[in-house]
């Protein structure tokens, strides 16, 4: 007879530190190779600090900046790294949801949830 293997409190924290080095990897990569290929690009020319320049609006929401980063624009692969560091707190605490559910732990469950909702509304709802 095969044992089977149960959700475990361990299992879910090594699960959940893959995930949050897993995304902080990703997202210093990205920004890594956003950053590198602005600097082959823009080293060379001169810095004016003079004007403030913001962010363009192109940079300014998340289907822009995934259109940048596949027509391979050094600014939008920088903000895709750093929308994959925002996102990997959040993918954190949903996978914990999960985990929780998994262990059909209904109290830490609707805790989870609210907190996920308050991130979620705190990033697409505040604005």
């Amino acid at each position: 007879m095969s044992q089977q293997r149960s959700w475990t409190d361990q299992k879910t924290e090594e699960i959940i530190g893959t995930l949050l080095r897993a995304g902080v990897t990703l997202a210093a990569s990205v920004v890594l190779a956003g950053g590198l290929l602005y600097l082959v690009r823009h080293g060379g020319e001169p810095a004016d600090y003079k004007v403030f320049r913001g962010e363009p609006t192109d940079l300014r929401h998340v289907g822009s900046i995934v259109r940048d980063a596949v027509t391979l624009r050094s600014r939008g692969i920088i903000h895709l790294g750093i929308l994959f560091l925002i996102a990997t707190p959040i993918a954190r605490v949903a996978f914990a949801l999960f985990a929780f559910a998994k262990e059909q732990d209904k109290m830490y469950m609707v805790f989870t949830l609210m907190v996920l909702a308050i991130l979620i509304y705190s990033l697409i709802g505040s604005s």
